[in-house]
Protein backbone atom coordinates (compact mmCIF):
# COMPACT_ATOMS: atom_id res chain seq x y z
CA UNK A 1 0.00 0.00 0.00
CA UNK A 2 2.88 2.31 0.60
CA UNK A 3 4.32 1.69 -2.63
CA UNK A 4 0.64 2.69 -4.17
CA UNK A 5 0.50 5.94 -1.98
CA UNK A 6 3.88 7.23 -3.43
CA UNK A 7 3.11 6.13 -6.63
CA UNK A 8 0.15 8.13 -7.05
CA UNK A 9 2.03 11.28 -4.60
CA UNK A 10 4.83 11.86 -7.27
CA UNK A 11 2.77 12.50 -10.23
CA UNK A 12 1.18 15.39 -7.93
CA UNK A 13 4.26 16.70 -6.22
CA UNK A 14 5.49 16.86 -9.75
CA UNK A 15 3.12 19.87 -10.53
CA UNK A 16 2.87 20.66 -6.93
CA UNK A 17 6.58 22.06 -6.43
CA UNK A 18 6.32 24.59 -9.62
CA UNK A 19 3.00 25.47 -8.95
CA UNK A 20 4.46 26.64 -5.15
CA UNK A 21 7.42 28.58 -6.49
CA UNK A 22 5.61 30.22 -9.29
CA UNK A 23 2.98 31.34 -6.56
CA UNK A 24 5.80 32.40 -4.50
CA UNK A 25 7.53 34.13 -7.48
CA UNK A 26 4.24 36.39 -8.09
CA UNK A 27 3.99 36.86 -3.92
CA UNK A 28 7.66 38.60 -3.88
CA UNK A 29 7.07 40.23 -6.93
CA UNK A 30 4.10 42.11 -5.43
CA UNK A 31 5.51 43.07 -2.59
CA UNK A 32 8.53 44.83 -4.13
CA UNK A 33 6.00 47.37 -5.32
CA UNK A 34 5.76 49.11 -1.30
CA UNK A 35 9.82 49.04 -1.23
CA UNK A 36 12.63 50.69 -2.77
CA UNK A 37 14.55 49.23 -5.81
CA UNK A 38 17.36 51.89 -5.40
CA UNK A 39 18.61 54.62 -3.79
CA UNK A 40 20.97 57.83 -4.53
CA UNK A 41 23.01 59.47 -1.87
CA UNK A 42 24.52 62.79 -2.15
CA UNK A 43 27.61 63.97 -0.28
CA UNK A 44 29.26 67.36 0.17
CA UNK A 45 30.99 69.54 3.39
CA UNK A 46 27.36 71.30 3.49
CA UNK A 47 25.53 68.35 3.60
CA UNK A 48 27.30 66.19 6.13
CA UNK A 49 24.70 63.60 6.75
CA UNK A 50 24.09 63.39 2.86
CA UNK A 51 21.32 63.77 0.78
CA UNK A 52 19.50 60.65 0.08
CA UNK A 53 16.74 60.21 -2.67
CA UNK A 54 14.58 56.37 -2.66
CA UNK A 55 13.42 55.38 -5.77
CA UNK A 56 10.48 53.14 -5.75
CA UNK A 57 8.50 51.55 -8.62
CA UNK A 58 5.56 54.05 -7.94
CA UNK A 59 7.47 57.05 -6.68
CA UNK A 60 10.56 59.01 -5.25
CA UNK A 61 11.30 59.65 -1.54
CA UNK A 62 14.10 61.24 0.50
CA UNK A 63 15.34 64.62 -0.01
CA UNK A 64 13.84 64.80 -2.95
CA UNK A 65 13.48 68.65 -3.13
CA UNK A 66 16.93 69.51 -1.46
CA UNK A 67 18.15 67.82 -4.68
CA UNK A 68 16.13 69.31 -6.85
CA UNK A 69 17.14 72.57 -5.71
CA UNK A 70 20.88 71.52 -6.08
CA UNK A 71 19.84 70.37 -9.53
CA UNK A 72 18.44 73.71 -10.52
CA UNK A 73 21.85 75.70 -10.04
CA UNK A 74 22.68 73.12 -13.00
CA UNK A 75 19.87 73.71 -14.61
CA UNK A 76 18.73 70.23 -14.60
CA UNK A 77 14.63 69.20 -14.28
CA UNK A 78 13.18 68.15 -11.11
CA UNK A 79 13.58 64.31 -10.21
CA UNK A 80 10.26 63.63 -10.47
CA UNK A 81 9.79 64.51 -14.39
CA UNK A 82 12.02 61.72 -15.03
CA UNK A 83 10.26 57.97 -15.45
CA UNK A 84 6.75 59.79 -15.03
CA UNK A 85 5.34 57.17 -17.26
CA UNK A 86 7.19 53.95 -16.19
CA UNK A 87 5.70 54.79 -12.34
CA UNK A 88 2.21 55.61 -13.70
CA UNK A 89 2.00 52.02 -15.17
CA UNK A 90 4.44 49.82 -13.22
CA UNK A 91 1.88 49.25 -10.46
CA UNK A 92 -0.83 47.91 -12.71
CA UNK A 93 2.48 46.23 -14.85
CA UNK A 94 3.85 44.62 -11.85
CA UNK A 95 0.67 42.95 -10.47
CA UNK A 96 -0.27 41.96 -14.42
CA UNK A 97 3.09 39.55 -14.35
CA UNK A 98 2.16 38.23 -10.92
CA UNK A 99 -1.35 37.32 -12.64
CA UNK A 100 0.36 36.20 -15.34
CA UNK A 101 2.70 33.66 -12.95
CA UNK A 102 -0.58 32.60 -11.07
CA UNK A 103 -1.61 31.65 -15.00
CA UNK A 104 1.47 29.78 -15.55
CA UNK A 105 0.30 27.54 -12.83
CA UNK A 106 -2.72 25.79 -14.55
CA UNK A 107 -1.07 25.36 -18.03
CA UNK A 108 0.85 22.48 -17.95
CA UNK A 109 3.07 23.24 -21.30
CA UNK A 110 5.29 25.23 -22.59
CA UNK A 111 3.50 28.59 -22.61
CA UNK A 112 3.53 28.96 -18.82
CA UNK A 113 6.96 29.43 -19.90
CA UNK A 114 5.95 32.16 -22.52
CA UNK A 115 3.56 33.82 -19.84
CA UNK A 116 6.79 33.62 -17.41
CA UNK A 117 9.31 35.60 -19.38
CA UNK A 118 8.17 39.10 -18.46
CA UNK A 119 8.68 38.47 -14.82
CA UNK A 120 11.78 37.18 -15.65
CA UNK A 121 13.22 40.05 -17.88
CA UNK A 122 11.49 42.65 -15.40
CA UNK A 123 14.44 43.66 -12.82
CA UNK A 124 17.15 43.97 -16.12
CA UNK A 125 14.66 45.50 -18.04
CA UNK A 126 14.30 48.03 -14.71
CA UNK A 127 17.61 48.29 -14.36
CA UNK A 128 18.06 49.40 -18.56
CA UNK A 129 15.78 52.30 -17.74
CA UNK A 130 17.09 53.62 -14.91
CA UNK A 131 20.25 53.76 -16.71
CA UNK A 132 18.50 55.81 -19.53
CA UNK A 133 16.98 58.17 -16.98
CA UNK A 134 20.08 59.08 -15.35
CA UNK A 135 21.85 59.50 -18.76
CA UNK A 136 19.19 61.65 -19.64
CA UNK A 137 19.67 63.75 -16.55
CA UNK A 138 23.33 63.84 -16.79
CA UNK A 139 23.12 64.96 -20.00
CA UNK A 140 20.34 67.75 -19.27
CA UNK A 141 22.86 70.22 -18.22
CA UNK A 142 21.82 73.59 -19.18
CA UNK A 143 25.02 75.57 -19.90
CA UNK A 144 23.29 79.15 -18.95
CA UNK A 145 22.89 77.98 -15.75
CA UNK A 146 24.07 79.03 -12.18
CA UNK A 147 27.03 76.04 -12.36
CA UNK A 148 26.02 74.35 -15.88
CA UNK A 149 29.15 75.68 -17.44
CA UNK A 150 31.55 74.23 -14.55
CA UNK A 151 30.40 70.50 -14.78
CA UNK A 152 30.61 68.34 -17.91
CA UNK A 153 27.86 66.14 -18.99
CA UNK A 154 27.88 63.00 -17.10
CA UNK A 155 26.26 59.84 -16.20
CA UNK A 156 25.21 58.75 -12.60
CA UNK A 157 26.69 55.38 -11.58
CA UNK A 158 23.97 53.33 -11.68
CA UNK A 159 25.47 51.19 -8.94
CA UNK A 160 28.40 52.15 -6.46
CA UNK A 161 30.51 55.30 -5.18
CA UNK A 162 31.06 57.95 -8.19
CA UNK A 163 31.56 62.16 -7.96
CA UNK A 164 30.06 64.75 -9.30
CA UNK A 165 31.46 68.00 -9.35
CA UNK A 166 32.27 68.52 -5.50
CA UNK A 167 30.14 65.87 -4.73
CA UNK A 168 30.32 62.32 -3.60
CA UNK A 169 27.80 59.80 -4.79
CA UNK A 170 26.62 56.47 -3.79
CA UNK A 171 23.93 54.39 -5.67
CA UNK A 172 22.70 51.04 -4.12
CA UNK A 173 20.62 48.38 -4.65
CA UNK A 174 17.50 47.88 -2.00
CA UNK A 175 15.08 45.68 -1.10
CA UNK A 176 12.61 45.80 -3.83
CA UNK A 177 14.72 45.40 -6.65
CA UNK A 178 16.21 42.17 -4.86
CA UNK A 179 13.01 40.53 -4.36
CA UNK A 180 12.63 40.85 -8.26
CA UNK A 181 16.10 39.17 -9.18
CA UNK A 182 14.74 36.77 -6.43
CA UNK A 183 11.43 36.30 -7.69
CA UNK A 184 12.99 35.69 -11.49
CA UNK A 185 15.57 33.13 -10.07
CA UNK A 186 12.39 31.37 -8.36
CA UNK A 187 10.73 31.40 -11.95
CA UNK A 188 13.39 30.15 -13.48
CA UNK A 189 13.73 27.26 -11.09
CA UNK A 190 9.96 26.65 -10.81
CA UNK A 191 10.30 26.25 -15.15
CA UNK A 192 12.95 23.24 -14.76
CA UNK A 193 10.49 21.67 -12.33
CA UNK A 194 7.66 22.60 -14.64
CA UNK A 195 9.33 21.39 -17.84
CA UNK A 196 10.56 17.78 -16.14
CA UNK A 197 6.76 17.54 -14.74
Amino acid sequence: QAGEFYGRLMPLLDFLIPSALMMAAALLLSISIFLPYWSFTMHAPQYPKGLRVDVFVTHLSGDVDETDALNHYLGMPPLNEGGQLERSISAIAIASMGLLLVGSVFIHNRWAAFLAVPAVAYPLIFLADLYLILYRYGHSIDPNSALGGAIEPFTPPLFGVGTIGQFGTLAEAQPGLFLAFGSSLIILVGLYFHRAA
